[in-house]
């Protein structure tokens, strides 16, 4: 069964596009054929995670100057050779079903161009051009489904009440409101429930909270290259671990900035009526690397490819 999931929140920083990217990666690297868009049309972002420089992006196929064969870049080569690098955990007797599924596995990747002339003529555009823009766009996803014979379509939206991350929403059938839990991403997010996800849920789209970047967390991890595969793994850094009355004392701030946290989130789901779908940590050596698009690739045995695991099996 075909699936189109769209990635959205009320502001920019809550990590959404990392979620996208690395929610594609793990369910190619589960054999399933993907196709992953950048929508995010005011800020696209995947050129630099992705060092690929397409001829022409989602821009021109919505303004007819591209077909989807012009647009949909393979770079399932990639994914491979990540998984290979890392080892993904496995012995000899799992290493057999690891290359079936990195065989039957692809994916696909639609840029948006960050001119500013081709964001400007999205947005200016006339209102016949704009629905005119919106039947392509409901064409790419129809060619995706039966040419491409995606299993998967991920949308990385743009931020906020806009034009063109409304009808992205519109095009899918998971939406996943992420927030950080901040004043602000729980105001906003009352505000996009009621605004937009309440309509769209009334015509069969199901939405969901993902809380990410969760504060309290933050135990720094070392990566190493010591297993005999040559993968990469990671360990706890002892000085985290230690039993002194400092780290007690921080362990305790920890729990009671979760346990108010979880108050907040219990709250703000009763409110707007979605389901919590998954809480994921903040991992600082994850959020600051430079290349964090397809972590759950290159360390598959780090927590965060874990959390991304389990949400992508709650979808």
């Amino acid at each position: 069964m075909n699936k189109c999931i769209a990635f959205h929140s009320y502001k920019g920083g809550t990590g959404k596009t990392t979620l996208a990217c690395n929610s594609a990666g793990v369910l190619t690297r589960k054999g399933y054929k993907v196709c992953l868009l950048d929508l995010d049309v005011y800020a696209p972002s995947f050129q630099s995670y992705f060092q690929r420089e397409p001829r022409k992006g989602i821009n021109d196929f919505l303004y007819s100057n591209a077909e989807a064969e012009d647009i949909m870049l393979d770079i399932t080569d990639i994914v491979s050779d990540m998984i290979a690098d890392s080892g993904n955990g496995t012995n000899p007797s799992t290493s057999s079903q690891n290359n079936k599924l990195k065989k039957t596995g692809k994916l696909w990747i639609g840029f948006s161009n960050p001119q500013k002339k081709d964001t400007f003529s999205l947005e200016m555009a006339t209102n016949e051009t704009k629905r005119d823009a919106i039947r392509r766009f409901l064409h790419l996803r129809e060619r995706l489904m039966s040419d491409y014979d995606a299993d998967y379509i991920i949308i990385d939206t743009s931020p906020g009440i806009r034009f063109w991350s409304i009808n992205s929403l519109a095009m899918a059938d998971v939406l996943l409101l992420t927030l950080k839990m901040g004043d602000l991403d729980i105001d906003g997010t009352k505000k996009v429930v009621e605004e937009i996800y309440r309509s769209l849920t009334k015509f069969g789209s199901k939405a969901f909270l993902v809380r990410n970047i969760i504060s309290g967390y933050c135990v720094p991890h070392m990566f190493t290259n010591t297993n005999k595969n040559g993968s990469s793994s990671y360990r706890s850094s002892p000085s985290t671990l230690s039993s002194s009355n400092n780290n007690r004392t921080i362990v305790q701030l920890q729990e009671e900035k979760e346990e108010s946290t979880l108050d907040a989130t219990a709250s703000l789901s009763k409110e707007v009526g979605l389901e919590i779908v998954s809480s994921i940590p903040c991992y600082c050596d994850i959020q600051f690397l430079r290349k964090e698009f397809l972590t759950v690739l290159k360390y598959p045995q780090h927590p965060f490819a874990k959390q991304i695991e389990q949400l992508v099996e709650m979808l």
